[in-house]
């Protein structure tokens, strides 16, 4: 690495108190990241003020709106050759270590999100000064990605704020606000206003001054104790316990980063860099990571820009949205369509219910207040923006009218045309229906071409994904209009075509059938649900089934009957109607289900449940169940790519894991197939066929593509 400035990365300027801004400026990057050209960038401006007798001391910071955002996982994800990679991260660290031992105070002016490798830039500075701006994120995230920090992160940061304090960051790949970033020692100072970020870095240099890092002075002691003390040889026999309960053995890099963290403390900087660049070889090159950042990082982000949108039609701007219906589902609807700055009405069949629903927003803003993120002001602005009431005039010159009425085709066919009547002429009218098929909704529609299904989930301020659905008659424009209302409240939209239970509840039912299956076969409710959890889900299968409500569930199920004509012989068309009609226990909203729901306390298993559904000795055995529900949901997902429902392999990778937690270490339900491998995929639901029934019946396409070893692409 030269000591010449890249002026496409960065700026070099010595003012005339002899101090150096180094300002990170990456001329064709949307941000600031770092990649083969802006380590050696930044790395070259240090030596550069380090060898210039005339320079005391130099600030780092950023042109743009954050500091540096993280590591260019483009350019990392591309590499092939791992002792390059290594070689390359361990030049790096000794030019960090340069810097931190060149005799020179070095500041980093942190302006924006500093993660990951961008914080360990800060970390190789002998000082932090940070903005105190609640919008923007300090720390190291890089576990959430499959990885661990790679830049000296898993070395300086518990030599600075001691090992118990720093695993917690690094192993949860916490990001803090400045303020808590300050309280847990990861900045050493907080400026109100920006304009006097550098300057008062610049007056730390002149009147402070350090130019050596605590752990390069003699006698240094970690603070809070070596890695052989005592009390910190407890922290990592309880962290590893710990790791292994969060993570379920599921995401190898959180345990890379407690060893890089037990190893590297108890040696040298210098060796100790090398041991961090070892496991972060390793973990970017895990089976995990490759699927997370292809997953969770490139393929989210493609959607979140609207990588499915329409060509050639104009952007929707809306004015005015309407939205029928004021329970959950649509008070939830109108607080993200206000809170994105849309005036929206919420109507429902009494004033009464429409000021309900209204007041969910309400109890938003007043949570978000307590919690410092919101304000008076802000509350006022949001509640201005939504109309709650009973009149359907009200509706009048709606551009988009989203329905979230109960799931009854003649109540939707009814507000259908009731809102047409009033809406704009060429409005899009959307179904937030999660099952019944769009096309035939779109029959009630005098204008079917802009009907569209907008499936959101609960709770929909929290929930990130929105599943769009096309209907057959369903146009390019109404899509379009759909994604900019979507990206317009920031969530994350996927696009797929119309077909009972459309991707996400048809692919979501079969786990919670295959939950309720397990009952029947005598399999101990606990297990049911633990070993969901260890496979990675959110939660257990009957846990969720109380959350959507038995009651529905059974509802939902007959109506198919009744469309299809035919009898369902599934397992929750055997149980739900037992837990609704012989038990009385249709979920969680009445407090029995599965569960029982103390009013006080948490949730647990309903102590009768063993008794109608007794445990046998011959039920599956704990590794087979966490295998058989990535597996039935994996292969009902494959069906939707094969039938058309999905388009595109990714999507039903992004809305597996948005829509309802598939595990993301194994990149979402069609790249499970090729986490296993596709041979084994197919021998597993062969197995299961056998034991359990024609549901894991392999389609012949996979099949196929396991004879060939061909790889389901996502």
């Amino acid at each position: 690495m030269s000591a010449q400035i890249d002026n496409s990365i960065l700026t070099y300027e010595v003012d005339s108190d002899g101090i150096a801004v180094i300002t990170v400026d990456m001329k064709d990057y949307p941000t600031n990241v770092l990649n083969d050209k802006t380590v050696p960038a930044i790395i070259s401006a240090a030596r550069h003020a380090i060898a210039d007798d005339n320079v005391k001391g130099a600030v780092i910071t950023s042109a743009k709106k954050d500091f540096i955002a993280g590591a260019d996982l483009k350019h990392f994800t591309s590499l092939t050759d791992q002792e390059a990679l290594f070689n390359q991260v361990v030049e790096m660290n000794q030019g960090f270590i340069e810097m931190e031992t060149g005799g020179k105070p070095f500041v980093a002016a942190i302006n924006g999100n500093t993660l990951g490798g961008g914080y360990e830039v800060a970390l190789g500075c002998h000082h932090r000064i940070a903005w105190n701006n609640a919008g923007y994120k300090i720390g190291l995230p890089e576990v959430t990605l499959g990885l661990l920090p790679g830049g000296g992160g898993t070395q300086r940061l518990p030599r600075m704020i001691g090992i118990e304090n720093a695993l917690q960051i690094i192993v949860q790949g916490q990001q803090l606000r400045p303020e808590a970033a300050l309280k847990k020692g990861l900045v050493d100072h907080l400026v109100n206003d920006l304009d006097e970020l550098v300057p008062t870095a610049k007056r730390w240099i002149k009147e402070v001054g350090t130019s050596d890092q605590p752990w390069n002075v003699k006698r240094f002691k970690i603070p809070g104790g070596e890695v052989m003390s005592p009390k910190v040889a407890q922290v990592f026999g309880a962290g590893t316990a710990l790791t292994r309960g969060k993570t379920k053995g599921n995401y190898p890099s959180a345990q890379y980063a407690m060893s890089c963290v037990y190893e590297g403390c108890q040696l040298p900087m210098e060796k100790a860099i090398i041991v961090e660049a070892r496991y972060f070889v390793k973990s970017l090159f895990s089976k995990e990571a490759h699927n997370i950042i292809r997953t969770g990082f490139f393929n989210i982000g493609k959607a979140n820009k609207g990588g499915a949108r329409p060509k050639g039609v104009d952007k929707f701007e809306f004015k005015k949205v309407g939205i029928l219906g004021a329970g959950m589902m649509g008070a939830g609807i109108a607080y993200v369509t206000a809170k994105a700055g849309v005036d929206c009405v919420l109507k429902d069949v009494s004033q009464e219910a429409a000021d309900t629903g209204k007041s969910y927003s309400t109890g938003l803003m007043d949570k978000a207040i307590a919690k410092g993120y919101g304000s008076a002001e802000k509350k006022e602005a949001l509640l201005s923006k939504i109309n709650a009431t009973n009149q359907m005039a009200d509706l009048e010159g709606c551009d988009l009218v989203i329905e979230a009425v109960f799931e009854n085709r003649d109540l939707k066919a009814t507000v259908t045309k009731e809102t047409e009547a009033v809406m704009m002429e060429n409005g899009i009218f959307a179904s937030n229906t999660s099952t019944l098929p769009i096309t035939g909704l779109a029959e009630a529609s005098k204008n079917a071409e802009n009907f569209i299904g907008l499936h959101f989930f609960s709770p929909v301020d929290k929930m990130p994904l929105v599943e769009i659905i096309m209907g057959e008659k369903t146009s390019d424009y109404a899509l379009a209009a759909a994604i900019d209302y979507v990206m317009k409240i920031k969530k994350t939209p996927i696009v797929v075509n119309d077909s009972r239970g459309f991707f996400t509840s048809r692919v979501f039912s079969t786990f919670t059938n295959e939950g309720m299956g397990l009952l029947l076969e005598g399999t101990p409710p606990a297990l049911i649900e633990n070993a969901a959890l260890d496979a990675g889900m959110p939660v257990g299968p009957l846990a969720v089934t109380d959350e959507v409500n038995l009651g529905l569930v059974m509802k939902i199920l007959r109506q198919t009957e009744i469309d299809l004509d035919r009898k369902d012989e599934s397992a929750a068309a055997k149980v739900a109607p037992m837990m609704v009609e012989q038990f009385d226990r249709p979920g969680k909203r009445q407090g029995k289900g599965f569960y029982e729901y103390p009013e006080k306390g948490k949730k647990y298993l309903w102590p009768e449940l063993s008794n109608h559904f007794p445990t046998k000795d011959d039920h599956p055995l704990y590794e087979e169940i966490k295998t058989r529900y990535l597996t039935i949901m994996a292969l009902e997902t494959y069906r939707c790519l094969e039938e058309g429902v999905l388009t595109k392999g990714e999507d039903g990778d992004v809305g597996s894991i948005l829509g309802f937690g598939f595990p993301i270490y194994t990149g979402g339900a069609i790249s499970y197939i090729g986490y296993i491998g596709v041979q084994q995929f197919v021998e597993n639901c062969d197995g299961f066929a056998q034991k359990y029934g024609e549901r894991f019946q392999v389609p012949d396409s996979l099949r196929d593509r396991a004879r060939k070893s061909e790889p389901v692409m996502a």
